[in-house]
Order: C-alpha cells, then structure tokens, then sequence
C-alpha cells in the first residue's frame, strides 16, 4: 500500500531496536526508501544491511537530542531522495521514577526532551518541504496506552506520552488544509526490549512484527489515533471513564517500573 503509487520515501528515529527497527523491516519490505536514525551506528548498519535493497537505503548514527544534527539528516534525506512522504518520530525511552526523589528529576527532563521534544525537533525540518511536494504525506509520532492515565511511579513516561497525543491533535488541526495527515499510532504491550524490562503482566502482548504491519497499514490510511492491538484500545476507553476514586482504589498498589539504576 502506497500514498501515492510510487516508492515511498520513509524517515524513521529510534530505528535501530524495537518499534523503530520493526517499522523499518516492515516498510522495507513493502518497497519503501528509508532513511533511519539511531544513536547506536554499529546496530544501525546491521539492520540496513539486513534489509531489501540496502543499498537504497541511507543511515545516521545521531542522538534525537542534537536537534541540530536530526536537521542535518532530515535535510540530507530530502536532497538524495527528492522530498519525504512519511517521517515516523519513534524514539523513546522509559524509566520508572519518584517526585520525592531528588535525584529523578533529570530522569524526568530526559524523558521529555526524548519522547515529547524530540518528536518536535524531528517533524519540523519536513514540514516546508511537504507542503511544497502537495501530495499526500504522514507525521507519525509513536505515542502510548501509558499516555491515557497517569500510573504510579511511571509519572515522567505517563506523562511524557500524554503530552505526546496532544501535541499531536494541536499539529494534526495546523496541518489540516494540507495535503499532511498526522497520525498517532498508540502501542499497548509490544514484545521489544524496552517492555521485557516491566516486571508485571503485560495483557495482549504483541510481536513487533505484527504491530509494524498493522500499523503501516494505518499509516498508509491517514488514521488520526490508532490503538494497537485493538484490545489495548478498549483497555485505554474504560480506563479513561473510571471516576478518580475507583482509578485510584483499583491502581494505587499496582506494580511500577523500576527507577533508572535500580537493581
């Protein structure tokens, strides 16, 4: 499935693990020209050269927190392949942490300046140049069921995530009379090495593989917010209804992340 019948032109962060490397597959594989942002270079490169056509494909060993360097790269990209048509902003992290805790707050403000405004630095150098191309293009920000209510000890990536779809929706309704549909997509539960850290249940654990396919397919539709798996989606609405009394009775003993450096 393509926006416009011809090879895409795909700019993924966080692409050498997890969501970031199984999107990165999944366009691969449908055809698309990638270029792929990671910190980790050596990862990196063995996931192109692990792909179709690898030679199509470009690579920039960065940090999403060097804005001026994601720019760099975002303007590399659109000079070799002539423009962009979807910039997915996938780069994440996530730590446990406590308020009380003085020693989280930078935990705290690294969290944010990777997950919220990371995203920000990552959509801004393509927007100009969408508008030129006018045919259809996606922002897609990679948000998450842990952005729908806040859970206890897991404040900064709660609420880094919540502040993630808002952005979104403010951007979505900038954008609106252009030919550039945003897109959330929300993952529940995926099997990638960021959640085999959570020590508690995770319900309707999804591969990786399974949620690329997915959504690329919501991309490609222009979807505004799309859960997946589509359970979690169900999930996040009765969370979200719980009166605060009964969220808060059902949840304040509820598992947590661990802190960054807790054993």
């Amino acid at each position: 499935m393509t926006l416009a019948g011809r090879t895409e032109r795909v700019f993924i962060t966080g692409a050498s693990s997890g969501i970031g490397a199984a999107l990165a597959r999944e366009y691969a594989a449908r055809g698309a020209t990638l270029g792929l942002v990671a910190r980790r270079g050596e990862l990196l490169r063995d996931l192109v050269a692990s792909l179709p056509n690898p030679e199509r494909h470009r690579s920039y060993a960065l940090d999403v927190l060097d804005h001026a360097a994601l720019a760099a790269a975002a303007a590399d990209f659109i000079d070799a392949c002539g423009g962009a048509d979807i910039v997915v902003a996938s780069a994440g992290i996530s730590h446990g942490t406590l308020t009380e805790r003085p020693e989280d707050l930078p935990v705290f403000a690294s969290v944010f300046a990777t997950n919220v405004n990371a995203t920000v630095a990552t959509f801004a150098p393509f927007i100009f140049q969408m508008k030129v191309q006018g045919t259809p293009c996606r922002l897609v920000a990679v948000g998450s069921v842990a952005g729908v209510r806040g859970m206890r000890g897991a404040g900064a990536y709660c609420a880094s995530k919540a502040a993630v779809h808002a952005y979104c929706e403010s951007l979505r309704l900038e954008l609106k009379r252009s030919a550039i549909r945003v897109v959330t997509i929300v993952p529940g539960y995926i099997d990638t090495p960021m959640t085999r850290n959570n020590p508690f249940p995770m319900p309707f654990l999804m591969p990786a593989g399974r949620f690329a396919a997915r959504a690329v397919d919501a991309i490609a539709r222009g979807d505004s917010y799309r859960v997946l798996p589509w359970q979690m989606g169900v999930v996040a609405k009765l969370l979200r209804a719980l009166p605060n009394p009964l969220f808060d009775l059902l949840f304040s003993r509820a598992p947590q992340k661990r802190r960054k450096g807790a054993a």
